[in-house]
């Protein structure tokens, strides 16, 4: 699946300096079956409802309901399947309909068979069903027969269990190993618009409403669109057939086969059937009926490519630049894994309402608007960088992910953060020019570290019995698996090189296709390209090597002393006095390949495999200075001697050139958090930023923009607020003036794809630090906008800058403008750009109102709704409002959100970001005590941590704050 947290690169610009939360992608959960029928009949909707679905003999049964917990005695109290049955294939036939029914309700009927082969002895069938209405026959919930003569038991009892999720089947006596059962079921369920399972999405299209029938099964909602074995191993072939309204288009994952005209209880209706799909996991499975249209590549007629979307959007042309580099990524991908493309097509679809960023379905890849379509008049250069990135990951994932999957959740970290990591290099492919792979230290590196740092962290692998509920399920989608899998394996390729990486990979895919790992068999694969070429060596095996990566939570920080050579590694944490207590087996010590530089030249790999080594060529004198984990390749942090950071200032003072681009952005990043963590002072962290009046740089920009960002939050509500915003205004104006300059008075923009980005660092930031000139100039390209609401004179590039500021410094008249063009937007990245941007305004009234449209999907739809609370409370002004909002409604929010992505956390963690105080502590220990009986879900662990750095940020800012206010006062006079 996508990142959960995909930001557009403008949008999390803006977001950072002014304020502005970034757009982040929101889950939408489960509707419960009378609320969803009450609001579409327009009536307030009522709470659920419990207990346990019990053996029945009526003619349906929901099992919707939940069970009460108790330990696991029985097969069906456990979340695991049992390993007695493997699943073969399924013939599936499902009937959405995409107009309500007398109750006000959407709905799909369906037919599903499995055939299924008996492996170990058992008088019990466990399938995974949950909210289905099965039809029962001869007073079962469903009918067993056996293939090539296989004896069929009789039934004794059936039922649903709420809690695991399963339908129960009670036999008389044993089904035979090794024989084949055919297990049949008949079911109705609810095409709610909760985003998950199979479930509707709505847009408007020329005044008239259109509904689309779509699906998300990752990471347990398969078993919502029909009874199935819902794990990731228990692959099948799937022979889908869908029943639709003629004129409607459908889609699934393999090539339709046939598609008839017929009458089905006297409705004329249009069967589409598909070819049997490869053998495959139940969470890649897509349906979708749609009034849709397609453009189509004529590039390679092995295999068909087709971008989906609405008609509109593919009338206007917003396809056309996924189209463009799809076809190359996957060249790319064929190249790099030596791996033909597994199947006959690619369909990639576009969808107005979804729930991630992507979802890498095996042939039917679907995406949010935002990370499709990219309009070229009125996107801008980071929507398209989002939507190379986005396409690149996701079809990493058709090889590694789809062909060959992960046994079980405990080790989604090397799916997805082995698609996190590759997606920088198809992007790169399909656009070299603008040497993208570099962004993965800014938006993957340094973002993880931040919470790899916390004690409350945890390592990439955990054991299979710790991951289990689907809550616990959603929970690994986080940071940790996506950003820390990604930097560990990019240290992995590094060290071994690409090369070598790339046959390991080749061997395991070509080993495995079609079938189940676990994280180690990698590993295997990868030792034996290792053994295989001549002359490479490494300290350890990659099993030791990496166990000590992936076993172990957090990451060292590795301090030189160039004055003897000396080296030192330690568990990095940002709170030092926090206590760890995950035990490590390797007791916080890693294997670390250290790439480093002296006085500017390259120097040969140094592994640190203890606590404490020496390494005599470590060690300067006079004017030599040591610049350790060069292209920061490596997963760890780097201190020195107080003399080696002193040249290292005195260099970026007087020569910044002379240390690389990406190197000048993590002396920032690591000096800033090493001061945090009480390891260097905070001063020689500021010191750092001063030579940035003349870095014109966007990575090193960027990397100083987030570590000012903290001090911002720190202190935007005190009397240090004002000095720190006279020292970043002295420092942003030379890169405002360069960059008025490069484009002649703001009429051009700069050629540089980084420039770009850069360009609305000094105008974001500019702006936000009081810059005049940049304060008229926004204000000024808005209120032209507002005249002529027809043309928009705005640059696409800086459409999120420029709104955010001219409502900040607006009222009512700017935010009534804004949000009438958000309602009117008829492209997705156009309508995200508006919609965050309205969280800016500074009036208390206005902030409150727009948290109430979030409770309403007609104003702001519910994929979009917890992001809109976090742009909220990223403003100063909104964050006490969106925390007061977010109390409030915790049980609502939770209900309809909090049960699935991990991108629910960002909730927690984006209204908590500014807490320092021992008020906001106690406050948030209290929202935690008030609400253990509704329960936190996915940001469960984000709650933790947010405990955690609350209590860091309040020792920090008591130790700190004199000397910050006293250090920006001397240096903005």
């Amino acid at each position: 699946m996508g990142k959960g947290y995909y930001v557009s690169r403008t949008l999390g610009l803006t977001g950072m300096v002014l304020g502005a939360g970034a757009v982040a992608t929101i889950i939408a959960l489960s509707v419960v079956y009378h609320q969803e029928k009450a609001r579409n009949r327009g009536q307030p909707g009522g709470g659920p409802a419990g207990g346990t679905t019990i053996p029945t003999t009526s003619s349906t049964t929901s099992s919707s309901s939940s069970s009460t917990p108790s330990p696991p005695k029985e097969p069906w109290e456990r979340y695991r399947l049992p390993d007695s049955l493997t699943p073969v294939s399924y013939n599936v036939t499902l009937w959405p309909r995409l107009e309500p029914d007398r109750d006000g309700l959407y709905i799909f009927t369906g037919r599903s068979a499995v055939v299924f082969t008996c492996v170990k002895e058992t008088d019990l069938i466990l399938i995974h069903s949950n909210k289905l209405n099965l039809t029962t026959s001869q007073g079962f919930h469903a009918t067993l027969t056996g293939l090539d003569g296989a004896a069929v038991p009789r039934m004794q009892s059936s039922w649903l269990v709420g809690n695991t999720e399963y339908l129960v089947l009670q036999l008389r006596d044993r089904l035979d190993v090794g024989r084949s059962y055919v297990l049949h079921t008949e079911f109705k369920g609810e095409l709610a618009d909760d985003l998950e399972g199979f479930y509707r999405s709505e847009y408007i299209e020329d005044g008239v409403k259109k509904v689309v029938a779509t699906s998300q099964m990752q990471a347990t909602y398969a078993r919502k669109a029909f009874p199935c074995f819902d794990e990731p191993a228990m692959k099948a072939v799937f022979n889908i057939t869908l029943i639709h309204e003629p004129g409607t288009v459908a889609l699934s994952n393999s090539r339709e086969s046939e598609s008839v005209d017929t009458v089905i209880d006297g409705v004329a209706v249009r069967r589409t059937t598909f070819e049997p799909t490869e053998r495959m996991s139940t969470y890649l499975l897509a349906f979708i009926v749609s009034n849709f249209t397609y453009i189509l590549s004529t590039q390679d007629s092995d295999v068909e490519v087709r971008i989906w979307a609405r008609t509109k959007a593919i009338e206007d042309g917003q396809g056309d630049y996924a189209l463009s580099v799809t076809g190359p990524i996957l060249k790319f991908y064929e190249h790099y894994y030596n791996a033909t493309y597994p199947l006959a097509k690619s369909d990639q679809i576009a969808l107005p309402d979804f729930n991630a960023g992507a979802m890498e379905n095996w042939g039917l890849v679907t995406y949010r608007e935002t990370a499709l379509l990219y309009d070229p008049v009125i996107s801008s250069t980071g929507n398209r960088e989002r939507v190379t990135t986005v396409i690149s990951h996701e079809l990493a994932h058709m090889w590694f992910g789809n062909l060959v999957t992960l046994r079980w959740w405990n080790d989604l970290w090397l799916n997805e953060g082995f698609a996190s990591y590759v997606e920088y290099l198809g992007a790169d492919y399909a656009e070299p020019t603008w040497n993208i792979k570099d962004h993965i230290v800014l938006y993957d590196v340094h973002k993880v570290f931040a919470v790899d740092a916390l004690a409350s962290s945890h390592p990439l692998s955990r054991r299979e019995e710790e991951v289990n509920e689907p809550a616990q399920i959603s929970q690994m989608f986080n940071t940790i698996s996506y950003s820390k899998g990604a930097a560990v394996l990019r240290m992995l390729s590094d060290f071994l090189t690409e090369a070598v990486f790339a046959r390991g990979l080749s061997s395991y895919l070509n080993k495995f296709a079609f079938n189940n790992t676990v994280y180690t068999d990698l590993w295997d694969h990868l030792q034996q390209a290792v053994e295989d070429t001549p002359d490479m060596r490494l300290p350890h095996s990659v099993h030791d090597i990496m166990n000590r990566w992936t076993l172990q939570m957090g990451f060292p920080v590795v301090t030189i002393d160039t004055r003897t050579g000396n080296i030192t590694q330690n568990h990095f944490l940002l709170d030092p006095d926090s206590v760890v207590d995950r035990p490590s087996q390797f007791n916080y010590t890693w294997f670390v390949p250290i790439k480093w530089m002296k006085r500017g030249v390259e120097q040969e790999q140094f592994w640190l495999l203890q606590k404490t080594d020496l390494h005599g060529p470590m060690r300067a004198s006079g004017q030599d200075w040591v610049l350790a984990n060069t292209n920061v390749s490596g997963y760890f942090r780097v201190n020195y001697d107080l003399e080696n950071w002193e040249q290292l200032l005195r260099l970026l003072n007087t020569d910044h050139q002379v240390i690389p681009i990406i190197n000048r952005a993590q002396l920032v990043d690591d000096a800033f958090n090493l001061a945090r963590a009480r390891v260097i002072s905070t001063t020689l962290a500021l010191r750092t930023t001063k030579y940035l009046f003349k870095e014109t740089d966007f990575i090193p920009w960027e990397s100083a923009l987030r570590n000012l960002n903290y001090y911002i939050l720190m202190f935007d509500r005190t009397e240090v607020y004002g000095v720190l915003q006279a020292y970043l205004r002295k420092q942003i104006r030379p890169l405002f003036e360069h960059f008025r300059m490069l484009t002649a008075n703001w009429t051009k923009i700069p050629p540089g794809h980084n420039d770009q980005y850069n360009q609305m660092n000094a105008i974001g930031m500019a702006c936000s630090m009081g810059v005049d000139d940049c304060k008229e100039l926004t204000t000024s390209w808005f209120r032209t906008w507002m005249e002529n609401p027809g043309h928009n004179p705005i640059h696409p590039n800086l459409k999120s800058t420029v709104y955010c500021n001219a409502i900040a410094s607006g009222g009512v008249e700017e935010w009534d403008f804004t949000w009438k063009m958000f309602k009117n937007a008829t492209v997705a990245t156009e309508a995200a750009s508006l919609r965050s941007a309205l969280a800016c305004t500074k009036a208390p009234w206005l902030l409150n109102r727009y948290l109430q449209y979030t409770l309403d999907p007609t104003m702001i739809r519910k994929q979009d709704a917890t992001s809109t609370i976090q742009s909220i409370a990223g403003n100063v002004v909104g964050m006490p409002l969106a925390w007061d909002f977010i109390r409030a409604k915790w049980s609502y929010l939770f209900q309809q959100y909090g049960k699935g992505s991990f991108s629910f956390s960002n909730l927690i963690n984006r209204v908590t970001r500014r807490f320092s105080t021992e008020f906001e502590l106690q406050e948030l220990k209290q929202f935690k005590e008030a609400n253990l009986h509704v329960g936190f879900g996915s940001a469960t662990l984000a709650l933790e941590q947010a405990i955690e750095k609350t209590t860091a940020n309040i020792k920090w800012v008591t130790e700190n704050k004199d000397h910050v206010m006293r250090w920006f006062t001397e240096e903005s006079t």
